[in-house]
């Protein structure tokens, strides 16, 4: 008889966390009689996360963007996924400052709700306007003098600069239609 693993049966006790699965890892699980019986977990070889030391987040993998959201693991397919960079104060200058097309740059963090609803609409953009306009990504947390430069008090805060200077600023989990109308504004 096969045992079934179900993570809202397993007590807190034997829970193991997503991070230390590893392939044909084994757990021990108490049956309804009492009994522990070992079993052996399923080996996992399609998904590959790697776990970011600096933010705690999941970060996509190389051909596939992976997000966790409430326990699950939501996967996007290669060809829809939008890997934006991230600006650091080293590229700054050369990513966002020097570009020939304008630049769409989203002050955020990883803790903050408002600025994980505004990604999947930052993505699109980047998608939408891919040739006329460059988008980047700005971790207050790991770049606050950037932040400070420009006088970000909250976050998310989406800034559009063309050729160096600051044009456009938008401030909060807005609609993608205030975003595009900013955008248009200056193409």
């Amino acid at each position: 008889m096969a045992a079934v693993v179900d993570s809202h049966a397993v007590p807190r006790s034997l829970a193991i966390p997503s991070t230390a699965l590893a392939p044909a890892a084994t757990s021990s699980v108490s049956s309804f009689f009492g009994t522990r019986k070992s079993v052996k977990l399923p080996e996992f070889v399609g998904l590959k996360i790697r776990l970011s030391s600096s933010t705690r987040n999941f970060r996509p993998a190389s051909s596939l963007r992976a997000v966790r959201r409430s326990g699950r693991v939501v996967c996007e397919s290669p060809d829809t996924a939008v890997e934006l960079p991230l600006v650091t104060e080293a590229t700054w200058r050369s990513l966002v400052l020097d570009s020939d097309v304008p630049a769409l740059v989203e002050f955020w963090a990883p803790w903050c709700g408002p600025c994980r609803m505004i990604h999947p609409i930052i993505d699109e953009l980047a998608k939408q306007y891919a040739s006329k306009l460059k988008c980047f990504r700005v971790n207050t947390d790991e770049s606050p003098s950037i932040a400070t430069q420009y006088g970000i008090r909250s976050i998310p805060t989406v800034m559009i600069f063309k050729n160096g200077e600051k044009k456009g600023t938008v401030i909060g989990a807005v609609p993608k239609s205030t975003l595009s109308n900013n955008i248009d504004k200056f193409l």
